[in-house]
């Protein structure tokens, strides 16, 4: 549980009756009462939030509290927050718009504010018009003689805490239709609260999956063998060389072993030298990519228009984009603590999809009842949508009847990583009269990480075609009259896996890009380009203005460092003006100004949080070499040596919310998306070299 202006973490382990006004799944304590399966109210006055997703850095243990407090009339000190137990009624309710497996609980796609917002509302509006309802009673009064406010029901000078009124308020019926708060007087939301978890974090306190510690616990480590790999050999002799091993176990996809501290599991299993078969790959995948979308079978995603027809009989203008598969580079490890007692199994691991890690926990569990513990995830770019360190921690649990945290090493969890899917564009478009242009096309070439991730969850094989979550982004946000959107699978070596802020990152990359090249085709200014094809799209034409008034963009031209881009996704829009240049040979940026039209801001203190972070990783993305790959693994690099951004690397970043009244938008995926093209682009205005691949090699153009 964490608290405003403190912190503290427990597992509840008192319940109480449920009060026969409401129902709820939430265990509750002496002196509490649930309303609704989210909100807790204590005698004290605490307010604890049950949060069904994820935290991953992204704040959401803030921005969904926050939504509850501003509703319902709390003070942001008296908030708490708790994990939200692993029932039903805490499914994501975004899933089946998303293509998703309808009633999964899991934190991504930058969905968590947009898919709770409105539930949380409507609970908190539930709570309010009970405690409002006691309040009245007790003194007489009508209830819209009432109102909350700072954790007190007032009318006049009369008062009552949320505390005082919370068990007599609980034994009330509920409203079905509460009345939703109006006006802007005392309101919480958009304000830049304290985030709930940052005096945690900051002070050391936060919990992760590697800081569990259990009575009578040991350590393991393990190596992995590559996709469709076997074990062949270790040595025995070595690992029983090292002081405090306790267990060894081989398996046909893996080797482990245990002892009483990491390091010692660690150094065995180094000095064990295990061997696996694999399946040879080329060091660059590039090759795959472009046979796929040479030879591959296209299936049509979108279409507007027709663009066969327009475009027939001429010479639309081309070019080929390529966006590397790219790795997570988190510094938590894959890990997992399992403790099997009594015909239980408890589980402690960092997961985005609680429930699918517990099912698939149920799977190997050969009858015992699983308890999962959902931890935060310390990697914040997806790698922890798969827990795939359960079945290790489980076997090794059960092999020595003790409980087992498995960590694997920073090299091994990179080798093991599930990287997105990257892909290849081939982009066509025919300019038509005044340079806008009247048909567009992209045929791409990829493969569905977040769909594979879906169905490694549902332990189901990776679908054969590109789902929606793979293409998710694909189609221009511009007025286009004709357009078409062909896509084709690939097949690769490896096994992707979800990706903060992709597909749509490439997509964006591949579309903002080709885009300026159109504008630079048809002499016309990037900006004004833009703007003469949004049409309808309101919303990013002011973003993509406000960027260009905060950065006194220059237009562009040739001898400028400026590039823009814009990109409409997770139901937010962004425009980014970015300042780069080429030094010795690297791409150097030195400012980012982005407006961002997120709809209702909940909290603009993270909102900027999540834009800026998103920047600086797609950064990263951008400019790490991609790995080299071998049978079907990247090959791990020690961390201090792949070359991520730095302090002094960290260009200055500006970020202006533009106020809307448009339901809220996703955030944490939004500014990965258009970071690429926007530094192209100003790298093409100032050097003239157009860069088409990602990761960007300057020398290579």
């Amino acid at each position: 549980m964490l608290i405003g202006g403190g912190a503290g973490i427990g597992l509840i382990v008192a319940y109480a009756l449920w009060p026969r006004g409401i129902r709820s799944d939430l265990p509750v304590r002496a002196g509490e009462q649930p309303f609704s399966n989210y909100i807790k109210i204590g005698r004290e006055g605490r307010i604890t939030v049950a949060v069904p997703q994820t935290e991953s850095g992204q704040g959401v243990w803030t921005a969904l509290p926050q939504i509850v407090a501003d509703e319902l009339g709390a003070a942001w000190e008296t908030v708490a927050v708790e994990p939200a137990p692993l029932t039903a009624p805490y499914a994501n309710p975004l899933a089946k718009d998303q293509g998703w497996p309808e009633g999964l609980r899991i934190t991504a796609a930058s969905t968590s504010v947009r898919a709770f917002e409105q539930p949380l509302r409507h609970a908190a509006a539930v709570a309010r018009t009970m405690l409002v309802g006691a309040a009245a009673d007790r003194w007489g009064v009508d209830p819209s003689d009432c109102e909350a406010a700072d954790g007190f029901v007032l009318n006049g000078a009369r008062t009552f805490t949320f505390g005082e009124l919370a068990e007599e308020a609980a034994d009330r019926s509920p409203p079905l239709r509460p009345l939703l708060r109006q006006g802007t007087k005392g309101r919480l939301i958009g304000q830049p609260l304290q985030r709930l978890d940052g005096p945690a974090k900051a002070g050391g306190g936060m919990r992760f999956a590697g800081d569990v510690r259990l009575p009578g616990m040991l350590f393991g480590s393990a190596r992995l063998a590559p996709p469709g790999g076997r074990l062949r050999s270790y040595s025995r002799d070595a690992i029983a060389s090292i002081a405090g091993i306790r267990h060894v176990a081989a398996r046909d996809g893996w080797i482990a072993v245990v002892a009483e501290t990491w390091w010692a599991a660690e150094r065995a299993i180094k000095a064990a030298n295990p061997e696996f078969s694999g399946e040879r790959s080329g060091a660059d995948l590039r090759p795959l990519f472009e046979n796929a979308l040479a030879n591959g079978d296209a299936q049509e995603w979108f279409s507007r228009g027709d663009y066969d027809s327009v475009t027939r009989g001429s010479r639309p203008l081309a070019a080929t984009y390529y966006a590397a598969s790219s790795q997570h580079l988190g510094l938590e490890p894959l890990t997992a603590t399992a403790r099997l007692r009594r015909g239980e199994l408890e589980i402690w691991v960092p997961t985005q999809a609680p429930e699918a890690a517990k099912a698939r926990a149920e799977k190997i569990a050969e009858g015992a009842k699983v308890s999962l513990y959902p931890m935060p995830a310390g990697e914040p770019a997806g790698r922890a949508l798969e827990a795939d360190a359960i079945p290790i921690a489980v076997a090794l649990g059960r092999a020595i009847d003790a409980p087992v945290q498995v960590s694997l090493s920073q090299s091994a969890s990179q080798n093991h990583d599930h990287p997105s899917g990257g892909a290849i564009a081939r982009m066509t478009a025919l300019p038509g009269a005044g340079g806008v242009t009247a048909a567009w096309r992209m045929r791409v070439a990829s493969t569905d990480g977040f769909g594979a991730a879906l169905a490694a969850l549902r332990g189901e094989d990776p679908p054969g075609k590109l789902q929606q979550s793979g293409l998710d982004g694909s189609a221009p946000p511009y007025s286009v009259p004709n357009v078409s959107v062909e896509a084709i699978s690939a097949r690769l070596p490896f096994e992707a896996g979800y990706m903060r802020g992709s597909p749509q990152r490439e997509f964006a990359f591949f579309i903002e890009s080709f885009v300026d090249e159109l504008a630079h085709a048809a002499g016309m200014e990037p900006l004004a380009f833009r703007m003469s094809m949004l049409g309808q799209n309101g919303r990013l034409a002011r973003c993509l203005q406000g960027a260009a008034r905060l950065a006194q963009w220059d237009g562009g031209g040739r001898g400028s460092t400026m590039g823009i881009a814009g990109v409409s996704a997770f139901g937010s829009q962004i425009g980014l003006v970015a300042t780069a240049s080429i030094a010795e040979g690297q791409v150097k940026v030195h400012r980012l100004v982005a407006a961002v039209d997120c709809g209702r801001v909940i909290n603009s203190g993270v909102a900027k949080q999540q834009i800026e972070s998103g920047l600086i990783w797609a950064l990263a993305q951008a400019t790490v070499a991609a790995p080299e790959w071998v049978t079907g693994m990247p090959r791990a690099r020690p961390i201090g040596e792949i070359g991520l951004p730095r302090l002094g690397d960290v260009p200055d970043i500006v970020v202006e919310l533009i106020p809307s009244s448009e339901y809220p938008g996703g955030l944490s995926g939004l500014g990965t998306t258009v970071l690429a093209p926007a530094v192209a682009n100003a790298i093409f205005a100032g050097s003239g070299k157009r860069m088409r691949s990602l990761p960007f090699d300057p020398m290579a153009v």
